[in-house]
C-alpha cells in the first residue's frame, strides 16, 4: 500500500517534555523504528509531521533577542521543517537496508487569506504552561493563549490547506520509490498576491489537514494520524472515558472533539475516505504498523 504517514509534534515531543535536542532525538529515534517496520513490511511511505512545539520555541528564543524584530510565523515553520525533517531523515536512513532511500522537502502549502481561521485562532503552539503564567506570558508579549487538555499554551491561525505547491515534486520522488518527509507543520503556509506571486503569513497550518489533501493527491491507500494517544476516546479526560475503535462520521457531532487536538485529526481521516481513501487510523505511534493490520488505533470510517 501507499501509506500517508502523520507524525504529531507531540509524538515528537511528548506533552510537558522539556524543549530540548536531546527529548527531541530521543522521540524521532523511536520514531524511525516504527516508520522503518511499515517500510519493511513492503509499504510505500510518505511522511509527514508536526511542529506545534517546535514553531514555538523558535518564537520564543527569536522573542529574546531583542535587536531585531522576531522572524513570522511562516520563517519558523520553514525552520522546523528543515530541523524534524533532517532528524528524521537520519534517523530513518540508519535502519533502511542499503538501497532504500529518503528526502526532505521544504513544501509551500496555499491557504486563503479570507479563512476565519485567521481571526479565531485555535492551533496551539510551544511549551505548556500553568493559567496563570500564560496570561502573564501572553500580556508580556501581545499572544493569544487558551487551554490546551489541563494546560495553556499559545493559539496562532491554523487556516485550511487549499494547494499543495509542490505536489508533482513529491510525486515524482514518489514514483521513484524514495521516502518522502514533506509538508512539515502542515507545510509553509503562502498566499497567492493579485500578480499571481506568493507570500508568507503568519500561521501554522494543521499538519493533519494537509496530510489528506497530500494523501488524496497522490492517491495513497491509507493515512495514519499518529498522536501520544492510542485512539479516539468519547468523554476523553472523564472517569467515563472510553476509547473507540471504529468511529463513523454520521456517530459524532461538529465541535463534539477538542478543535486544537483530536478534532482536526477526525476531521482529516473523514476527509481522506470521503475523497477516495481506503484506509484512515488514528493511534499511538509506536502501533504504527498494527494500525494497518487494523489491530490498533481508531478507524475512522464513511457513512
Amino acid at each position: 500500500m501507499r501509506v500517508v504517514i502523520a507524525l504529531g509534534g507531540n509524538a515528537l515531543l511528548q506533552r510537558g517534555q522539556e524543549l530540548s535536542f536531546e527529548n527531541q532525538s530521543a522521540n524521532i529515534a523511536k520514531a524511525a523504528i516504527a516508520i522503518v517496520q511499515v517500510i519493511q513490511a513492503g509499504h510505500d511511505v510518505i511522511i509527514t509531521h508536526g511542529n506545534g512545539p517546535q514553531v514555538g520555541l523558535l518564537a520564543l528564543q527569536g522573542a529574546a533577542y531583542m535587536a531585531v524584530t522576531p522572524y513570522p510565523l511562516d520563517i519558523l515553520d520553514a525552520q522546523s521543517m528543515g530541523m524534524i525533517g533532517y532528524m528524521l531523515e537520519q534517523e530513518i536512513d540508519n535502519l533502511l537496508p542499503k538501497g532504500k532511500r529518503t528526502a526532505t522537502l521544504l513544501t509551500r502549502v496555499e491557504v486563503a487569506l479570507d479563512d476565519p481561521a485567521f481571526t479565531h485562532p485555535t492551533k496551539p503552539i510551544g511549551p505548556v504552561y500553568e493559567e496563570a503564567e500564560a496570561k502573564q506570558i501572553a500580556a508580556a508579549k501581545g499572544w493569544l493563549v487558551g487551554p490546551d487538555g489541563s494546560h495553556f499554551r499559545r493559539l496562532v491561525p491554523s487556516p485550511a490547506p487549499t494547494q499543495i505547491l509542490q505536489i508533482e515534486v513529491i510525486q515524482l520522488l514518489v514514483d521513484n520509490n524514495i521516502t518522502v518527509i514533506c509538508a512539515g507543520g502542515g507545510g509553509i503556509p503562502v498566499i497567492k498576491m493579485e500578480d499571481r506571486s506568493h507570500a508568507g503569513v503568519e500561521a501554522v497550518i494543521d499538519k493533519d489537514r494537509t496530510s489528506a489533501l497530500l494523501g488524496n493527491q497522490i492517491n495513497a491507500d491509507a493515512l495514519l494520524l499518529l498522536t501520544d494517544t492510542d485512539g479516539v476516546y468519547k468523554d476523553w479526560g472523564t472517569p467515563a472515558q472510553k476509547l473507540i475503535r471504529r468511529l463513523k462520521n454520521s456517530n459524532f457531532a461538529a465541535g463534539q472533539f477538542p478543535a486544537g487536538s483530536m478534532g482536526p485529526k477526525v476531521e482529516a481521516a473523514t476527509a481522506f475516505m470521503h475523497q477516495g481513501g481506503k484506509l484512515a487510523v488514528i493511534g499511538q505511534l509506536k502501533d504504527a504498523l498494527a494500525m494497518l493490520e487494523g489491530e490498533a488505533g481508531t478507524q475512522v470510517l464513511c457513512g
